[in-house]
């Protein structure tokens, strides 16, 4: 049998097999069924799919937010499933970036503090120069001493972008990032979104519903009852 982590050397990302079940009323609930997939580095891949198929869940796994049920997940070459929850933090803290729909910004926090926070988790020499810098690649140098109940949607959203992209994660992975913003905001954020991904070559794992946005990436994969259905290039129609 091939080492899967010799395979993973030219992966960002790699799954195998992996599944996830839950206990439900009903009874056993697989929401995710024998998963394999590999990201290569820089790859701009968009997971799509109706609510229910298994997007966020498989997200969840990818990032060693949850554990599966059964498989593994190795990330920048290392195996996540193998990994405590302390060492899978440490993973992400150093590996990861983070974009989700609903921003999850610290109120308590300034819009410069909160892009701070995870330079300080890897105790970064200049977290503030370098948040500063980030706020500015946004184009929110001049609010960086607002805290998010001043900001709007659009602006909390790129703040969480300068967030995730300020460490230089291996991956970044957004979940429905446009979700809770109009179409306007919602193309400027995503333009910013692809723009901060070539500049620092960073891999992109994009969930969302948006067939449009997923058709600017370089892969589609398409989720359907927690299997994957159709991996396409991203000019094709889903499902032919």
């Amino acid at each position: 049998m091939n080492n899967p982590l010799s395979e993973t050397k030219t992966c960002a990302l790699e799954a195998e097999n992996l599944s996830k079940t839950v206990t439900s009323p009903a009874g056993p609930l697989t929401i995710l069924d024998q998963v394999s997939l590999q990201v290569s580095h820089g790859e701009r891949i968009a997971i799509i799919g109706a609510s229910g198929a298994g997007k966020s869940t498989l997200l969840g796994l990818l990032a060693g937010l949850d554990l599966p049920t059964s498989g593994r997940v190795w990330l920048a070459g290392n195996e996540l499933t193998a990994l405590d929850e302390d060492g899978r933090a440490a993973l992400r803290a150093n590996e990861v970036g983070f974009v989700f729909q609903s921003f999850h910004l610290i109120p308590s926090l300034t819009a410069l503090e909160n892009v701070m926070l995870p330079l300080e988790l890897v105790h970064h020499e200049h977290p503030r120069d370098t948040a500063r810098t980030a706020l500015r690649n946004v184009g929110l140098g001049e609010r960086a001493d607002h805290y998010p109940r001043q900001l709007s949607g659009g602006e909390k959203q790129r703040v969480a972008i300068a967030r995730a992209y300020v460490v230089q994660p291996t991956v970044l992975f957004a979940d429905e990032p446009t979700g809770n913003l109009d179409q306007h905001t919602g193309e400027t954020v995503i333009e910013i979104l692809f723009r901060m991904n070539r500049e620092y070559g960073t891999t992109l794992v994009l969930v969302s519903h948006d067939l449009a946005l997923a058709k600017r990436c370089d892969r589609i994969i398409q989720m359907e009852a927690g299997r994957i259905k159709l991996p396409s290039p991203a000019g094709m129609e889903s499902g032919h």
